[in-house]
């Protein structure tokens, strides 16, 4: 007797929520910098191809091994294989002492010194950067006081334009229009703890937090796709904790000033004002981020100074990267022409 279809896709189900935790992080990599619980990883090309290596920056929320779920299911994977050579900036899981870490810092501390870092180790006399949510608003806001060759710059749904944000909108509104003391609530936690951004994130993105559950259920009997869902809700659940002082200067500076776009930032000293990108840019949204939507991306466009500009519009929710392990068109079709194609 045939196997009643419901029955296998319950089994399915409770099958792989009950399953530890999968491994991930399949590409080889070596260690060449590190700072504090910082780590820049190489990744090396089995058969190099391009001459400007690929650096990635991550954000601050969630662990970076969004980047290399699995073998059919990693950027960094699909880089490699495609012949770049890639360096992933993984800021690590910062403790209780990290609490006075500013974004000033993460800037010029962590991402400057990695890319100098990358240079150096690759022999290389540009680059790209790459950066993704927070670490795209982070990578931009590098791109504008950096002194290193950044030939290539990719935003991928990075908040750059912060007088809309519509995920956050009441808060937002508080922050600008009340005199809200948060930074003593801050100060009072030092370091905010990784169960408290999970929260926030959640009552972003998925209120009630069913649907990766039912869209679990509905393939469950489908075992490439039940692997691919455990690494991902995997990484749902990474959130990390966050610099107090970090946190507060993003707030501040960016959320309630918008500094960014109105080029008043000023990073260690140096004003971080968009304009002075002239780097290629690709800038990436997704048509149903609720997170970080197009219009918080797009005013980067009209900033910088770049001649080489193209925005690229996904189908698709926040997390969207990667699919069938290959680099995705639209940025295969970019990148390959602007990185010194090696002949």
């Amino acid at each position: 007797m045939a196997e009643n279809p419901l029955s296998k896709k319950l089994f399915g189900f409770f099958k792989t929520i009950q399953q530890p935790e999968p491994e991930t992080g399949f590409t080889p990599r070596t260690a060449v910098w590190k700072k504090n619980k910082a780590v820049l990883w190489h990744y090396a090309p089995a058969e190099k191809k391009y001459r400007v290596p690929v650096f990635l920056v991550y954000s601050l929320v969630n662990q970076a091994f969004i980047l290399d779920l699995g073998p059919q299911n990693s950027l960094i994977g699909a880089l490699t294989n495609s012949g770049y050579d890639v360096y992933l900036l993984d800021f690590g899981i910062p403790g209780y002492e990290d609490k006075d870490i500013t974004m000033d810092d993460y800037i010029t501390q962590y991402i400057q010194k990695g890319v100098r870092r990358a240079l150096y180790h690759a022999q290389a006399d540009e680059i790209t950067v790459m950066g993704f949510c927070l670490g795209g608003t982070f990578a931009a806001i590098y791109a504008a006081i950096a002194e290193e060759p950044v030939k290539n710059l990719i935003l991928s749904v990075a908040p750059i334009d912060f007088s809309m944000v519509p995920a956050f909108s009441q808060w937002t509104k508080e922050l600008r229009e009340t005199n809200a003391d948060l930074d003593s609530i801050l100060d009072a936690w030092g370091l905010i703890p990784a169960p408290a951004i999970k929260t926030g994130m959640r009552l972003v993105t998925s209120p009630v937090y069913y649907s990766p559950y039912l869209s679990l259920l509905s393939r469950a009997d489908n075992e490439e796709y039940t692997k691919r869902w455990k690494r991902f809700n995997h990484w749902t659940n990474s959130h990390i904790p966050f610099s107090g002082a970090a946190l507060k200067q993003i707030l501040h500076d960016l959320g309630k000033e918008n500094k960014l776009v109105k080029g008043s930032l000023v990073i260690d000293g140096k004003q971080a004002d968009l304009g002075n990108i002239k780097a290629n840019l690709l800038a990436v949204a997704s048509s149903f981020d609720r997170l970080v939507p197009k219009e918080q991306i797009l005013p980067a466009m009209d900033l910088v100074s770049s001649k080489d500009k193209h925005f690229h519009l996904l189908k698709g929710g926040h997390a969207n990267l990667i699919s069938e392990g290959k680099v995705p068109g639209y940025m295969d079709e970019w990148l390959s022409v602007r990185s010194g194609q090696i002949k």
